[in-house]
């Protein structure tokens, strides 16, 4: 018997039955036809893949620590970081001259002492007939000469008293003198009075004249600051005011 198509196809063929649905799809693969287009598709995956952070080494994180930690305690011991409140403390000897010194607090370093010319005396008679403004003005450095200097470290000022020009006052380093001065009045919150001196002080005659109280710190700006005195007991303006201009 002759044998059919049929059969000689399964003979050279083998046929494998589908397994699951007939209408399920075969997997397709798309292949571009250009290969520099795969490159840059391989690129893209490459670069969306998060870089590894490398960890610094246990000494080098703990010398940094140890670097800003001591930089944040040296920022810290500086005088010159006043708040809005301060104290301010006025002295000199009857004879000498006034000496003006801000704290930010009582027991920390002058941020500001200048010397006036004034007399002390001269300026209690002005205190006593109302109320006092100091005016303390300094100029302004050239463009090619500028520093970076802050308004409370400048050296020189033209002072003026209720408008009237009173000389000039210094800025002055806080020494053993000065120092004995403020931590005897270190205790007084607010107050006027009269400690007993040494004659052998230059200028001093046995008596130091001293008015201490709490200031309220207003900056306009680097070259402007104002400080007024803090009364409790008065509703008005403020008896003595100081200013700090750089004109």
């Amino acid at each position: 018997m002759a044998r059919t198509s049929h059969d000689t196809s399964k003979r050279h063929f083998h046929w494998t039955k589908k397994v699951g649905n007939e209408d399920d799809e075969a997997p397709t693969f798309n292949s571009s036809s250009n290969p520099n287009e795969d490159h840059k598709e391989n690129l893209k995956a490459h670069a969306s893949m998060p870089t590894p952070r490398k960890k610094l080494p246990a000494v080098a994180v703990a010398r940094l620590r140890s670097v800003l930690t001591a930089f944040g305690k040296n920022r810290s011991n500086l005088p010159f970081g006043l708040g809005p409140r301060v104290v301010g403390t006025l002295f000199g000897y009857r004879r000498g001259h006034v000496h003006f010194a801000f704290q930010k607090d009582p027991n920390s370093p002058p941020a500001f002492l200048v010397e006036l010319a004034t007399p002390i005396s001269g300026l209690v008679r002005e205190m006593a007939s109302g109320l006092v403004r100091i005016a303390l003005e300094c100029d302004k450095q050239k463009e090619e000469d500028k520093k970076a200097v802050r308004l409370l470290e400048e050296p020189v000022w033209r002072t003026y008293c209720n408008g009237k020009k009173c000389g000039f006052a210094t800025r002055r380093e806080c020494g053993a003198n000065e120092w004995k001065i403020l931590k005897a009045v270190e205790p007084i919150s607010m107050g006027a009075g009269v400690l007993p001196g040494t004659k052998t002080e230059a200028g001093a005659d046995g008596e130091l004249m001293y008015m201490r109280a709490k200031f309220e710190r207003i900056v306009g700006s680097r070259d402007s600051e104002a400080f007024y005195m803090m009364n409790p007991d008065s509703n008005g303006a403020p008896e003595l005011s100081i200013y700090l201009l750089r004109v």
